[in-house]
């Protein structure tokens, strides 16, 4: 009999269908029925041993909030035996059009998340936001909850791995071999995703509440794709091609494919070929295959539309152009791609969220330092200054949009024109994680050029991480009047031009496990920021630590 291994996980939701995505213990046809009577079936498909489905639910009804339960062979598997949460529930919307005034549409976003241990043991970083989420919502089932959660990158640690996870590996081969005690292949990725996503209440959550996927540097290596030297070296490893291969196979699987519109899907000729082998195995590595090898062939990036809100998820870390002079945080058929999303059919939406893992945005002394780095090692001072750019670069993970400058300022230039103008949106808001501490800030442009939109960065980073009280140090510098003036000389010394925005800080630095959530009503958007306090089943809470109107 095929048993549930992992999931379910609701994954999207109009107003009439819905994805959930399941693995199960052995072939099988998953289904879900929706207490409606909507619901829909497939078969499984096998990747390296694994066998998975994403089951279409058409037949639901707009605007309501239906419970379902999943089969497997006609088997019911979820909800589980005595489960002591509510029913996980696909709620739709009324008429597609989410948002509009008076109609609250909830957009909660984090990333950066290990997993959290297993009950009764002590959390060293803390309770874990998601945990601390779901064990609101279950306790009223009828409240406030997300209508899409966003996870922006490092959804699980492929690079730090806890001591169960340690132990597990130890068990397997012998972690004095490279590369140790971090996943080397898929069955060590998808020990990763037991681990997180068999959390009882993290379970649960991602059951009953849509949600929206990004990889970044930890889903497969700290600072991933940094520089063309940095490819190299690792080319270079025996280790780091099964790593690399089985970080994109297994991202595909547990979060790619779960992007992806039912209109999408049907049209993906991976997601066709896959399923129709008996084994989707060498299929999916053929394609991660070409991934790593012409990255310009796949785009990771997507677009999802709720209502008057659209969405822009932005690969930040697979689609690079690394070469030195021609560095690019994205190749030129994704930021084409990026910019006919933004600017396609104007006045269809209100707010445009653009979601990369790494924010545009950074402290000033950050930006300035990054921007410097990359001066640097292009050779503005010398090969002896390239050298050193390089080293710092790795060392201090000087590798975000500050450190591809030119992409630094095609953003900036588009978040402009995408604000502009009698059809432009309320807000451009720019949601991000990575940093391991949130906070709002806020561009500049010039007179001539500066957007009619309210256009912010928001950065929410950890869920449930943490950081040495000496980079807590650091960003604050980074944000006083003190760090600017010192990123202005390094920044002279590189000769790196001014950026073509000025910004400011308008809330934070703030540190902790936090999520934000994004209420949207009509024009209008709130923004509120919870941290979680206490220990799991001890009392955690979220506390609410800043609330703003950020347009009216």
């Amino acid at each position: 009999m095929a048993t549930l291994r992992l999931g379910p996980l609701l994954r999207y939701a109009d107003e009439s269908s819905a994805t959930i995505w399941v693995e199960a213990s052995r072939p099988c046809t998953a289904e879900a029925r929706c207490a409606d009577g909507a619901g829909g079936q497939t078969r499984t498909f096998q990747v390296a041993g694994h066998h998975y489905a994403l089951i279409p639910v058409t037949g639901l009804a707009p605007g309501t909030t239906t419970a379902y339960e999943v089969l497997l062979d006609g088997v019911r598997v979820w909800p589980l035996p005595d489960s002591p949460f509510p029913p996980s529930v696909i709620r739709t919307a009324d008429d597609g059009v989410r948002g509009k005034e008076g109609d609250a549409f909830r957009v909660a976003f984090g990333s950066c998340r290990w997993a959290a241990p297993a009950a009764g043991e002590k959390d060293p970083v803390g309770a874990d936001a998601l945990d601390t989420l779901a064990a609101r919502m279950a306790a009223d089932p009828t409240g406030e909850r997300p209508d899409v959660l966003l996870l922006l990158g490092d959804q699980v640690y492929a690079d730090e791995v806890s001591h169960d996870t340690r132990d597990w590996l130890a068990a397997r081969r012998d972690l004095s071999e490279p590369p140790g005690a971090e996943v080397a292949d898929y069955e060590e990725y998808t020990h990763l995703y037991y681990e997180s996503w068999l959390d009882p209440d993290v379970r649960w959550l991602l059951s009953t509440v849509p949600s929206c996927m990004i990889f970044d540097d930890h889903d497969v290596i700290d600072d991933w794709n940094t520089s063309a030297a940095w490819l190299a070296d690792m080319r270079d490893t025996p280790w780091w091609r099964e790593r690399l291969l089985s970080g994109l196979m297994s991202y595909w699987v547990h979060q790619h494919l779960g992007n992806l519109t039912p209109a999408e899907l049907a049209a993906d000729p991976l997601y066709a070929a896959v399923r129709e082998s008996p084994d989707g195995t060498d299929v999916l590595r053929a394609f991660a295959a070409r991934a790593d090898t012409d990255p310009a062939s796949v785009r990771w990036s997507y677009r999802r539309d709720f209502g008057r809100v659209r969405l822009l998820m932005v690969d930040s870390r697979a689609a690079r152009v690394l070469e030195e002079g021609e560095r690019s945080m994205l190749d030129p058929g994704a930021e084409a791609w990026v910019r006919e999303q933004a600017l396609t059919d104007p006045g269809s939406y209100d707010h445009l969220l653009i979601g990369t893992s790494l924010p545009w945005l950074l402290p000033h002394l950050v930006h300035d330092a990054e921007a410097w780095d990359e001066a640097l090692c292009r050779g503005e001072r010398g090969a002896r200054w390239a050298r050193f750019g390089e080293k710092l670069r790795r060392a201090a993970d000087l590798e975000h949009w500050a450190a591809f400058t030119d992409s630094f300022t095609a953003l900036a230039d588009l978040i402009a024109e995408a604000g502009s103008g009698p059809e432009a949106p309320a807000t451009v808001l720019v949601l991000s994680g990575d940093v391991h501490h949130a906070y709002a800030a806020e561009p500049t442009w010039p007179e001539d050029s500066r957007p009619d939109a309210r256009v912010l960065q928001l950065t929410c980073s950890p869920v449930h991480n943490a950081i040495p009280l000496y980079i807590k140090v650091g960003f604050r510098l980074g944000w006083s009047g003190l760090g600017r003036a010192l990123g202005r000389r390094f920044a002279r010394h590189g000769r790196v031009p001014r950026p073509p925005v000025s910004w400011r800080r308008t809330g934070g630095p703030w540190f902790g496990n936090m999520l934000m959530t994004l209420t949207v009503r009509g024009r209008s958007a709130r923004l509120r920021l919870d941290r979680a306090q206490g220990e799991k089943g001890v009392g955690a809470r979220l506390e609410t630590v800043m609330e703003s109107e950020l347009s009216a």
